[in-house]
């Protein structure tokens, strides 16, 4: 197949392979690879009736010198490991997962786009009920599944900084589930992520849903900003999801950049103190934020709608740097993937 890499968007291509494991009787079985894309349960699974489902994303990348490696792989199997914990279905095993993915990655190599080409190969593992349910109640047969897709950036235009708004919807409750990567926290996002974009603006930023005062994070994103002083801010609230690529950041911000970082409660009013704003996930990378506007009132960042802000760009330029081989990564971050044929 000819791919045009450099004009792909974020959306879904099928690919030669996916896998496959089933969770019946308490425990899961050996799982395997399978070229069927589609997926065939009853009618009243308890996906489809109660919405008991969750997953993960990460990419593979092609490197500078042409090997194909995975970014931090056990961090996204531990935080499925607490998703599964709070919707009530099995936990699969962190070694298992992490096979399970490089399977995946190894058998569909050749659509891992080539190094430079802006693209990467994302991949979606997820878990969701299968057998039949009619009360309000878990699921006792599970599915667990990853596929991949070769991926070009989540928002137009690349790295560009973008425009947010204030809704007025909230994203997760105080003692919900926003802190897991839960199915339905993304369909009560949809309507106002499409109300967001029919009024012109790339995204929702949420603030907490208890005072309203706090920022939390957008639909698909975790958020940081910078302060005047080069400092490396972002939000602290155990309601967002505990976003990988935030984690990292902050590392790569302090270990490799030498700047100061903190992770404490953020007031909507203060943002306007702030001289950058970016979001952060595996989608996304990092995409600079312009502009927020919040119920008519507008802030707009000193590093403007031009181009991302000087901490912004470093940062973004040494964590890609680290995930395409050009920086040496810290220790246990990057997980290399060989060819199938080379597997046993």
């Amino acid at each position: 197949m000819e791919i045009d890499w450099q004009s792909l968007g974020f959306g879904y291509m099928k690919t030669d392979y996916r896998y496959v494991a089933n969770f019946k009787d308490g425990k899961w079985d050996e799982g395997e690879l399978s070229t069927d894309s589609n997926v065939v349960i009853n009618e009243s699974a308890g996906v489809l009736q109660y919405a008991q489902t969750c997953f993960e994303g990460m990419k593979a990348y092609r490197t500078e010198d042409g090997r194909v490696v995975c970014f931090r792989p056990d961090l996204n199997a531990q935080r499925m490991i607490e998703s599964c914990k709070r919707l009530e279905m099995p936990i699969f095993p962190e070694e298992k997962f992490i096979d399970a993915v490089k399977q995946v990655v190894s058998k569909n190599i050749d659509f891992v786009p080539p190094y430079g080409s802006g693209a990467t190969l994302y991949i979606r593992p997820y878990m969701f009920g299968t057998n039949p349910v009619m009360g309000v109640k878990p699921a006792t047969e599970f599915q667990f599944r990853i596929f991949v897709s070769p991926v070009g950036p989540y928002f137009k235009g690349g790295i560009k900084p973008i425009t947010l708004r204030v809704p007025d919807f909230d994203r997760a409750a105080p003692l919900g589930t926003g802190h897991v990567k839960a199915g339905l926290n993304y369909a009560m996002s949809l309507h106002a992520i499409v109300d967001a974009h029919n009024q012109g603006y790339n995204e929702n930023l949420y603030v907490d849903s208890a005072t309203r005062t706090k920022v939390e994070e957008t639909g698909g994103a975790n958020i940081i900003f910078v302060t005047k002083d080069n400092k490396v801010i972002t939000p602290k609230s155990n309601t967002i999801l505990p976003s990988i690529t935030r984690r990292s950041l902050m590392y790569v911000a302090k270990e490799y950049l030498g700047l100061e970082v903190e992770e404490r409660e953020i007031g909507i009013n203060e943002i306007g103190n702030f001289k950058e704003c970016a979001l952060c996930g595996t989608a996304a990378v990092l995409s600079p934020v312009g502009k927020v506007v919040d119920h008519g009132k507008v802030t707009e960042f000193p590093s403007g709608m031009d181009k991302p802000g000087e901490i912004t760009q470093k940062l973004y330029d040494t964590l890609t740097g680290i995930q395409m081989g050009r920086i040496q990564a810290p220790k246990g971050w990057i997980y290399e993937i060989e060819p199938a044929k080379a597997i046993v």
